[in-house]
């Protein structure tokens, strides 16, 4: 018996894909890691749990305290959840561009959501990462040394928790047995502690695919960057925990094919995942073919296995990409789709 839902973070299902691969002609398996079945909704949960369990336990806060985090949404709602069990004050800064659903669920468990500009540089004074420490700054000449910024960005229980938990829960899963595994990349954090562990274990019997939205330069480090519609994924910086050197190739996904591969994945698998999971798993095909941005990477063979890791739940964007006159709207599909 768990004490509290935060214990319950973890050790979710791998389950095997099977009319996606038909339709597409994939003769590999596929199998997805379903990480939106977390407590929080989230893969995010795990690096909330750790970061606040590791911060506890060096002294750096304490139940009572305010913890304030930049987020695209599921970090900040992972911090919310524990924040609620533990006592912790929680104020998210999150950008404008990222769904209502998000800031509802935030709200009802008892966070404070600031709101900032999309299209801003992650440098300027406005991003939510440097609103986040102006915040946390006027808290703490008031009452010193009682708000937090955790730093998803940088902290390293961010890809500490996939090395310890994450990758070696496929390992087992899998009896070890992964020829390319398929990560979308926010922060880095998972695709960076999941392939250090595989690396480590398989050496070159995996190739590690890296997911990156067009617009954001985590891929190439030089692209010219611009606002997309996929949230949790891609950015304008390479953020410190993002070690790309455990990357063996990239592909570059827009929005429409993450979308309508996403609706695909819940009508076709009945997985019910957010839009990233669209762009993973639309990232996935081109990669078994064979089609990476650097071409680093060889196609699968029939016993083959592919991993995907599907990030978060569809709970979060039921008035985005769920939506038919939403997708219609932007372009996304056609009126009599």
């Amino acid at each position: 018996m768990y004490n509290t839902i935060i214990d319950t973070i973890g050790n979710t299902p791998l389950v095997k894909l099977n009319k996606l691969p038909q339709k597409y002609d994939i003769s590999c398996k596929i199998f997805a890691k379903c990480e939106y079945l977390n407590a929080g909704g989230s893969i995010k949960d795990r690096i909330a749990k750790r970061m606040i369990e590791d911060a506890e336990k060096s002294g750096q806060i304490k139940p009572g305290d305010t913890l304030i985090e930049p987020t695209s949404g599921n970090t900040g709602i992972g911090i919310a959840l524990v924040g609620a069990i533990k006592e912790y004050k929680v104020i998210i800064t999150m950008p404008d561009k990222m769904s209502q659903e998000k800031s509802s669920i935030l709200k009802i468990l008892g966070a404070d959501i600031i709101r900032t500009p999309t299209n801003v540089s992650s440098d300027s004074p406005n991003s939510h990462i440097n609103i986040a420490k102006k915040i946390r700054d006027t808290i703490n000449l008031k009452e010193p040394n009682t708000a937090h910024i955790l730093n998803q960005y940088s902290n390293n229980s961010n890809p500490m928790v996939h090395y310890d938990t994450t990758a070696l829960e496929l390992l087992e899963q899998t009896n070890n047995k992964i020829d390319m595994i398929v990560i979308g990349a926010g922060t880095g954090g998972t695709i960076t502690g999941v392939a250090k562990r595989l690396k480590e274990r398989l050496g070159h019997n995996i190739q590690v695919i890296g997911v990156d939205p067009h617009g954001s330069l985590l891929a190439k480090g030089n692209e010219q960057t611009y606002n997309y519609n996929i949230e949790g994924i891609g950015y304008d910086f390479v953020p410190d925990v993002l070690d790309r050197t455990f990357v063996d190739d990239w592909v570059k996904t827009n929005d429409k094919d993450s979308f309508i591969m996403a609706r695909e994945l819940i009508r076709y698998e009945g997985l019910l995942v957010g839009g990233s999971s669209g762009s993973i798993m639309f990232a996935a095909i081109q990669a078994i073919q064979g089609n990476t941005l650097f071409n680093k990477t060889h196609p699968l063979q029939k016993d083959d296995t592919c991993v995907i890791i599907l990030p978060d739940s569809v709970r979060n964007y039921m008035t985005k990409f769920i939506d038919d006159e939403w997708m219609i709207k932007h372009n996304y599909m056609s009126i009599n789709k």
